[in-house]
């Protein structure tokens, strides 16, 4: 069981770096605590699953503010909070021609390559500075900056 703790650990801390939100980091910790365990008392899957899920909601619970709030305060770049609220109001990046619904085309925004859409419904050529308006699951509503409209408000 132990190996299958740390390669628990490790998927989460990768998928982490990736997203940055601070929650599959704990997750991970919680996977290492639980190895931990596994070393100690290798039949006790009880108690192994305990301290990960004690360690994984401990440290959301009691470290993840702080953590989340200072590395906002390093002033590197933008982070979102929760899964979109920081990203409407970003400026990025087109990397293909973005067109409506039917035709979509990708965007660069915080150092992520994004789905885009145009808000206007014309075609906005690549490497054009767009604003976001709007995201609905993993698609971003985008204006050139040049014809920016109000930024919408529903989700």
């Amino acid at each position: 069981m132990f190996v299958v703790w740390l390669v628990v650990g490790v998927l989460l801390f990768l998928f982490e770096m990736r997203h940055l939100a601070f929650y599959a980091l704990f997750g991970a910790i919680g996977s290492f605590a639980a190895a931990a365990v596994a070393v100690v008392a290798p039949g006790v899957y009880p108690a192994q699953l305990g301290v990960g899920a004690g360690v994984t909601v401990l440290g959301v619970v009691l470290v993840r503010p702080y953590v989340s709030r200072a590395f906002a305060h390093r002033n590197e770049g933008h982070v979102a909070r929760g899964v979109h609220g920081g990203l409407v109001g970003q400026e990025a990046l087109t990397l293909d021609e973005v067109g409506e619904e039917g035709a979509l085309g990708h965007v660069r925004l915080v150092g992520e390559r994004w789905l885009a859409v145009s808000g206007s419904g014309e075609a906005i050529p690549a490497r054009t500075t767009v604003l976001v308006t709007a995201v609905r699951g993993t698609t971003l509503t985008v204006w050139p900056v040049d014809g920016r409209p109000a930024i919408e408000t529903s989700d």
